[in-house]
């Protein structure tokens, strides 16, 4: 364990609601605009994917930069997990929505933040105070609400319901491995470019469940596509460094709650609409949840530290 996973100062603690913010920030701003190429365009959710993988590069590139990439051998496993289990379980989706409907889909996939927070609870001893369990109770709460208000109504036959937990657990076990890097000493920087290589060696399967690359549409979907995208992939890169510095048990619902709150709102101003009663609700919970995490995470911060670093145990390595 080296110093960089161990901060030593509430400062630093506090360093993921930075990130965190950010990216709420660009996956709020993201969502609102996600769908416009398919439904203005009819541009094919695969196509969707590829271009989503290319544009992983860039945060890449710019993460990497003055960065030793780590070349470990459990380095590189841990980086392909999380990149494997993020990407494939986009991919996964795209293939469910065809079977099932979407409004059964969504809630499932969206409990994949309590299956992150009962890893990190277990295997990296983290622990949370009580108003932090109200917390987040709120915001799985708020992410459901979330998933159904957001939705479609349309349904189909078809073994969806499989996918759709192997989705959840994909995410939240991805979400985990984030939080896990940090703990074994890999930088953001290496986690983050192999999640970038993972998806692109992904895009192969994707072009060949559509048969090769379609054409025929106009120029503006790709880079519609592109420009979302993008937002899409910088997210995820703060989302490797919000866990890095903050608790998985934390950072999970947290931003998996605040993100689709702020793609409401962007959505009401941008296309003038007003939120279902479940989004209403979902919204309020997002907000309580979130706050009440963040405060009882800062408070624990503020605790001396000196009683717990003498005993060197497992708990004084979870509490980053």
């Amino acid at each position: 364990m080296t110093d960089a996973t161990v901060p030593t100062s509430t400062g630093h603690r506090r360093g993921w609601i930075f990130y965190a913010t950010l990216l709420i920030l660009f996956w709020g701003v993201w969502g609102a605009w996600s769908a416009l190429p398919a439904t203005k365009y009819g541009y094919p959710d695969e196509m969707i994917y590829s271009i989503w993988a290319l544009t992983m590069i860039i945060p890449a590139v710019f993460a990497l930069r003055g960065q030793r990439f780590d070349r470990r051998p459990r380095a590189a496993v841990y980086g392909l997990l999380i990149g494997i289990t993020g990407a494939g379980g986009q991919l996964l989706l795209f293939q469910a929505l065809t079977m099932g409907p979407a409004y059964l889909i969504f809630p499932i996939v969206s409990i994949s933040p309590a299956i992150t927070v009962v890893m990190a609870m277990v295997l990296l001893r983290e622990r949370i105070s009580a108003l932090a369990v109200v917390g987040l109770l709120a915001a799985l709460a708020a992410i459901v609400l979330f998933s159904i208000t957001s939705a479609d109504s349309a349904g189909s036959s078809g073994p969806w319901l499989p996918l759709a937990v192997l989705i959840c657990v994909a995410w939240g076990v991805q979400a985990y491995f984030m939080r896990k890097t940090a703990t074994i000493g890999v930088n953001e920087a290496t986690t983050f470019g192999w999640m970038a290589i993972s998806a692109i060696l992904l895009i192969p399967v994707a072009v060949l469940s559509m048969g090769g690359i379609p054409t025929g549409y106009p120029w503006q979907a790709p880079v519609l596509t592109a420009a979302t995208q993008l937002l899409n992939a910088v997210g995820a890169l703060f989302l490797v460094m919000a866990l890095h510095r903050g608790k998985a048990s934390i950072v999970a619902p947290t931003t998996n709650a605040l993100a689709p709150a702020l793609t409401i709102v962007v959505s009401l101003v941008a296309y003038h609409t007003l939120p279902t009663p479940y989004g209403a609700v979902g919204i309020v919970l997002a907000l309580l949840g979130s706050t009440l995490m963040v405060y009882s995470d800062e408070k624990r911060g503020e605790a001396p530290a000196a009683p717990a670093v003498a005993s060197g145990n497992a708990r004084t390595r979870s509490l980053t």
